[in-house]
């Protein structure tokens, strides 16, 4: 009896010893370095300078001296400058009859380009490539594009291969997801995420406001993200995922609809913005930072926050005398366990709503506000163009911490946080403009050129 007690008590040893193996192993085969990243930047030809946007405004015979006005005003608006990069068709003058090629040809643009240069900067080649994930919202052509990268670059026959489409801005966070849970089932791989946008083919030439906006705010861009779970590469990493975070509301009606391609009444189909867009997206925020901040907040300010919460509803006449205003409340702070705020660049009223909701000053909002300013609203890639601000203003040191968070159609939002591991000093794709961000005069030139026009009612074009 005494033998096949001890026997047992190895043999549950062995089991406890064994899982707990197991478990680590997966723990560290479920982790995800940034190795690096390429942010892509088209060739000058194709800047949208204030003419340029102009001449693509007069030109459409179906605007009239209403749609034409208020064209004007939003993108007088909205916060972006004249270095922004269109697709060619666009600026050829051909958005009424966009071909196949043409969305084939800004693919290819930035495939050469950004893909190359990665590589180039790492040392990898495409056959040490495990993984490949492609996001482009709007363009899903067969063979898919990810195949397209796989025979462009020879790479290897068993890579996994994974094409996402309809995922709109938030697309970024969701590949990277994606691009870890698929390491995740493969010790010390490497994964390719690419993300960009099709604007070519996706130029709205109607009438609809609701559908006038995208052409105002989207540009032409991409990246190209390096990332992997081999431990061995840590070192030469620079930063290490500690957690992602999605939410996706689309169960709701008004957030499912908020944003949707669609063909307007004389059959143009374009993207919808909708007036639901913005409630739609503090909602959808509100859900993912519910799930992110016990990930990454010190227990002390959980513990702040919901003894506040309580006191509110046990005590409302008590917490009412303390606050100022009918809407203050208790609220996070998110700076006791994150550093530096990576925000999509999806216009100045989405920045301007998650600086108020997270509590957040301008030097916080300075790098997605200038991204916007000077690359536009790139859609899935946009993320990685702020990142890139900051990493070439020299903010991110060893060990801080980065949040980023992204919006989309669906409704969705996402959220991530890395830890800095690595040295991050390399100014990237802001390497010849850096210096002159932010600049002393925010000047608008489009508010320079246009302002001379007036509304209906003889008002200034800027309200």
């Amino acid at each position: 009896m005494e033998l096949l007690a001890l026997v047992t008590v190895l043999l549950l040893a062995h089991a406890v010893a064994y899982l707990a193996w197991t478990a680590a192993a997966r723990r560290r085969q479920s982790r995800c370095y940034l190795i690096d990243y390429v942010c892509h930047k088209p060739a000058d030809d194709r800047k949208v300078s204030t003419e340029t946007a102009g001449a693509v405004i007069e030109r459409s015979k179906r605007l009239g001296l209403p749609e034409y006005r208020f064209l004007l005003r939003v993108i007088v608006r909205s916060g972006i400058g004249e270095e922004t990069y269109g697709p060619r068709n666009v600026l050829d003058g051909r958005e009424d009859a966009p071909t196949h090629a043409d969305a084939l040809e800004e693919m290819e643009a930035f495939f050469g380009s950004s893909i190359d240069e990665l590589f180039a900067k790492t040392g990898f080649g495409p056959r040490d490539v495990d993984v490949l994930v492609v996001n482009v919202s709007m363009f899903s052509p067969d063979p898919s594009l990810a195949s397209m990268i796989v025979r462009r670059y020879g790479m290897r026959e068993d890579v996994a291969a994974y094409s996402l489409a309809g995922m709109g801005c938030s697309a970024g966070l969701i590949s990277l997801d994606l691009a870890r849970n698929a390491l995740a089932t493969r010790p010390r791989a490497l994964a390719l995420v690419v993300s960009t946008e099709s604007i070519a083919p996706n130029w709205y030439t109607g009438t609809d406001k609701s559908m006038m906006l995208a052409n105002c705010l989207f540009r032409s861009g991409g990246s190209a993200v390096l990332v992997t779970n081999d431990p061995a590469l840590r070192g030469r990493a620079k930063m290490e995922l500690s957690c992602l975070v999605r939410a996706n509301i689309a169960a709701n009606d008004d957030a499912h609809a908020c944003a949707i391609q669609r063909e307007d009444a004389d059959g143009s189909v374009g993207i919808s913005l909708s007036k639901a867009l913005p409630k739609a997206a503090v909602r959808a925020f509100a859900v993912n930072l519910r799930r992110l901040a016990p990930r990454v907040l010190p227990v002390t300010e959980l513990a702040r926050f919901s003894a506040q919460l309580i006191r509110k509803r046990l005590l409302p006449h008590a917490a009412a005398a303390t606050t100022t205003t009918k809407n203050d409340g208790p609220k996070i702070n998110f700076r006791t366990g994150v550093d530096h705020f990576c925000l999509h660049p999806g216009g100045t009223a989405v920045i301007e709503a998650v600086k108020r909701s997270l509590g957040l000053d301008d030097d916080d909002v300075e790098p997605a506000r200038m991204t916007l300013h000077r690359w536009g609203n790139t859609s899935a890639s946009s993320l990685w163009y702020v990142l890139s601000y900051m990493e070439a203003k020299g903010r991110l040191k060893r060990g801080d911490k980065v949040l980023m968070v992204t919006f989309g159609s669906g409704f969705k939002c996402n959220s991530c946080v890395w830890e800095v591991t690595g040295d991050m000093a390399d100014k990237g794709v802001w390497a010849d403009c850096i210096d002159a961000y932010p600049p002393e005069n925010m000047a608008n030139p489009y508010l320079e050129k246009y302002s001379w026009i007036n509304d209906v009612d003889g008002d200034s074009l800027i309200l």
